[in-house]
């Protein structure tokens, strides 16, 4: 038993009084005689016996009424909980993850776990509710029913450890306080295993909502497969995590037209394919019919007109392998020798290369930084003997210098996997009995803010990377260096120039950083936007003289296929779709963790919570004792003999 105002209690120390004038009150007694002596002696030990019995009892009727009134003015009462001196603070986190999506045995598990918190939070009980992509902070189920019953699913998903760090950043600092952290969730994971580190200040309740059906079928990806001079064919990939389906039909849209449709039989995989014309603009949506989630049944892509990237060779050599790797139908190729360059055309290139001058001079050099400085790829290779004053000179700009020429032979075996030139599907694997390329003849090239792309067998670069410009350090033709003839270089130099410029791919996934460049003239103060129905998104967006780098992330929000616009005019169209690591519907692993109190009820939690820090008060019963009491005290009064 606990008391509200404990400090009543000291006027219990009030009862000695009454005791006291009960053992020494000072009463007279009148001398009465009478004639028969032997009768008065007896009648007087009567009285006295009777007497004293009858004032014990009051004494103590009278001492258990006082004592029940201070108690009941204490206000006692019992519970788990310190729950009048503790501060209590609940922190929620509802899982709005597109895997929420699935039914459970009442409705889809998020609008049921909604409906489950208003029913049990008191409306002005003061909450914090975190959810994936918003956060409620110290406030009540009042204030936030309307927002709660219009929740969307969201593309952003917390994983469970980041969600329980954000959950704990919101308690307050103060100490003493009765914390309880509530997480629901339907605990969606790639069969990842949940690491969970008990807080003895905190009280953790996890509800895992639990779908009744955990069959889905995905609309997975899709990618051209081939092209043609009339055709591009598109393969689309689905996927099944559920019972086997032998006829799911599948629907191919331009905007909001049909224009092609077939079904397919599936296990775990299957895939068809679309045949598309060539040079026409394409706003694809990809869907099947298909009844659990409903955030991956379609797939929106786009193809627009081809769009070449500018490459300008300055040379002072043979150049023959550099128009191989940089066909007509992807590039604009430029081939120029060094006393014959336009300076003007320049700005306008996406990825200019040295192939193998001696010497750059001073003009190039102003006009080469300028260019990289504003956002140019430049590819370096030097010739068999240069001028290294005239290198190093403007290597100074990128903080890389030559040394003297090294006449010996070396081989380039270390291979950069993890580079972004070899890391999209270039290595299937990492090979260890390649035919590695050699040279004849090298430069050491010295940098500290050069990264190795490729190496030799000592270590050393033989081609480097820092910023925009890739550097190698030995002359390519084929009497120093076998590494035209290498399955290397169609991917090295074919991805440098796909760097360059970045045309927008077939759909790009919500959530992930995600960059394309713009061919594009910006009027002063303008801006590009990314514009569906009432959408009207301005993306990060950097200004270069001949590209416009647009950058995404968060935003567009919403899966869909979206006109990027210069004002009214329509650039191109860009398509985003969800994530579809939710679409499999495996979950973590987190029964028998210690320190957590686990249900699969909302109601049962909060009852519980209810029960730990119920009060029940107790100074009502005191004060009907405190009455009873004083009746019984009349009653000897009126009624003892």
């Amino acid at each position: 038993m606990q008391f509200k105002h404990p400090e009543l209690l000291y006027a219990l120390f009030l009862l000695i009084i009454p005791i006291i004038v009960h053992l020494f009150q000072l009463r007279k007694f009148q001398k009465v005689e009478f004639t028969n002596v032997a009768f008065l002696k007896e009648a007087i030990q009567q009285t006295r016996k009777s007497s004293q019995l009858k004032k014990w009892l009051i004494l103590c009727t009278r001492l258990l009424l006082l004592a029940a009134l201070v108690l009941a003015f204490a206000q006692p009462f019992s519970s788990k909980k310190d729950a009048f001196k503790t501060e209590k603070e609940t922190v929620i986190y509802l899982d709005n993850s597109f895997s929420m999506q699935a039914k459970g045995s009442q409705g889809e598990l998020l609008k049921r776990a909604i409906q489950d918190l208003i029913n049990n939070i008191p409306e002005n009980d003061n909450i914090t509710i975190i959810t994936n992509d918003n956060t409620y902070k110290n406030t009540t189920i009042k204030a936030i029913k309307n927002d709660l019953l219009q929740l969307h699913y969201s593309s952003s998903n917390l994983s469970l450890d980041a969600a329980l760090l954000k959950c704990k950043s919101l308690f307050s600092n103060k100490k003493g306080t009765l914390r309880n952290l509530i997480f629901i969730s339907d605990f969606q994971s790639m069969n990842s295993i949940f690491e969970f580190k008990p807080d003895s200040l905190t009280n953790f309740n996890f509800v895992k909502l639990e779908p009744v059906n955990t069959n889905n079928i995905a609309v997975d990806s899709a990618y051209i497969f081939e092209t043609t001079a009339n055709t591009i064919e598109l393969k689309t990939i689905l996927k099944n995590s559920g019972a086997r389906v032998d006829n799911l039909p599948i629907s191919l849209y331009n905007d909001d037209r049909l224009i092609a449709k077939t079904s397919v039989e599936i296990e775990t995989q299957a895939e068809t394919t679309f045949s598309l014309p060539t040079n026409q603009i394409i706003k694809g949506k990809i869907s099947i019919d298909e009844g659990h989630l409903e955030f991956d049944n379609s797939l929106y892509f786009n193809i627009n007109y081809k769009e070449k990237i500018n490459v300008l060779v300055i040379n002072e050599d043979n150049d023959s392998f550099l128009r191989r790797i940089y066909n007509e139908e992807e590039f604009n190729y430029t081939s120029t020798s060094e006393n014959q360059l336009n300076y003007n055309i320049i700005d306008q290139q996406n990825l200019i290369v040295l192939n193998e001058l001696s010497a750059i001079p001073v003009a190039l050099n102003t006009a080469l930084k300028a260019f990289t400085n504003l956002g140019g790829f430049l590819i370096i290779i030097p010739s068999k003997n240069i001028n290294t004053d005239s290198f190093n000179q403007f290597l100074m700009n990128y903080n890389a210098s030559f040394s003297d020429l090294v006449s010996s032979e070396k081989r380039v075996t270390s291979i950069n996997y993890a580079h972004p030139l070899y890391n999209n599907g270039v290595f299937e694997k990492q090979v260890s009995n390649f035919q590695y390329p050699k040279v004849n003849s090298f430069y050491n090239l010295s940098s500290s803010k050069v990264s190795a792309v490729l190496q030799f067998e000592d270590q050393k670069i033989f081609l480097g990377q820092t910023g925009n410009t890739f550097v190698f350090s030995a002359s390519l033709n084929l009497e120093n260096s076998s590494f035209k003839n290498s399955p290397l270089i169609v991917p090295t130099f074919y991805n440098i120039a796909k760097k360059s410029f970045k045309i927008p791919e077939l759909y790009y996934t919500i959530g992930k950083e995600n960059t394309f460049d713009v061919k594009t003239q910006l009027q002063q103060d303008a801006v590009l936007s990314l514009v569906n129905n009432d959408n009207n998104i301005i993306p990060k967006q950097k200004i270069f003289n001949n590209k416009i780098v647009v950058t995404t992330s968060e935003n567009p929000s919403n899966a869909d296929t979206y006109s990027l616009k210069n004002r009214d005019e329509i650039i191109k169209f860009v398509s985003y779709n969800y994530d579809r690591n939710e679409s499999s519907l495996v979950y973590s692993k987190i029964k028998n963790v210690n320190g957590i109190n686990q249900s699969s009820s909302i109601t049962d939690v909060f009852d519980n919570i209810k029960s730990n820090t119920k009060v029940n008060e107790l100074w009502k019963w005191f004060v009907i004792f405190a009455l009873a009491l004083l009746i019984v005290e009349m009653l000897i009064l009126k009624f003892f003999k």
